[in-house]
């Protein structure tokens, strides 16, 4: 108990704690977007990694202040616990890399995990000003550059289209809809994400006179189907 209390009133306590809940905001902001689009690493995962790797790197700058101070032939290498924190991360990013036959998906979101791992060591040695300002340019990768991509890939001849549902959705009435629209599907791929949902990617030929919007609206009208978007 003693300890517990010499700890709180230790001068590096509020330090450390105002950066634990800066690198909680700043990876959550992250996780949140990850998390509306229904990836399998959302919010919680990478406040976790965020959080943890921050942990991690006050451990290594004030966790060994007292032996250093006690035996002199001690070495300071405040750059070796985050060494195994970037290598390290790399399980869970794989984790959220799925391959289906020629098609691979996760990568931005196994991207953005190590980006918060690393989010999570700089706020953890006090850069805030680079932090924040990295946060922004993430945030503004994964919003904005999916949309600034598709001007590019318009003009292909198919499209995606993401259905999010539960799992006792049945497939053939998603089948059913691009049948009555006169589409003709190339692709569809389920998979599996957070809160016992899926994720099912319908790739199909496009079609000039397609009504999008009606299209979308049949799709979301299907029981089970929590929402559609175009990829």
């Amino acid at each position: 108990m003693n300890a517990l209390f010499s700890e709180l009133l230790n001068e590096h306590f509020i330090l450390i704690i105002t950066r634990v809940l800066i690198a909680l905001l700043l990876s959550g902001l992250i996780g949140f977007e990850r998390e509306l689009k229904n990836h399998s690493a959302g919010f919680r995962t990478h406040i976790l990694v965020g959080v943890g790797s921050c942990l991690m790197m006050v451990l290594s700058l004030y966790g060994f202040d007292a032996y250093i101070e006690q035996y002199g032939n001690i070495r300071f290498d405040p750059a070796r616990i985050p060494s195994y924190v970037i290598s390290g991360i790399g399980f869970l990013g794989a984790g959220t890399i799925m391959v289906y036959g020629g098609t691979i998906r996760g990568l931005t979101t196994a991207a953005s995990i190590w980006a918060v791992a690393g989010l999570g060591l700089v706020v953890g040695v006090g850069m805030y000003a680079v932090a924040v300002f990295t946060t922004l340019i993430i945030l503004l990768s994964l919003v904005f550059l999916n949309n600034f991509e598709r001007l590019f890939t318009k003009n292909k001849n198919y499209m995606v289209i993401e259905i999010v549902a539960y799992p006792n959705l049945e497939i053939n009435k998603v089948i059913s809809v691009f049948e009555e629209h006169n589409l003709t599907i190339k692709e569809v791929e389920v998979i599996k994400v957070e809160n016992n949902l899926r994720s099912i990617f319908v790739k199909f030929n496009r079609e000039k006179n397609l009504n999008r919007m009606k299209l979308m609206d049949h799709l979301s009208n299907i029981d089970s189907v929590k929402g559609a978007s175009e990829r």
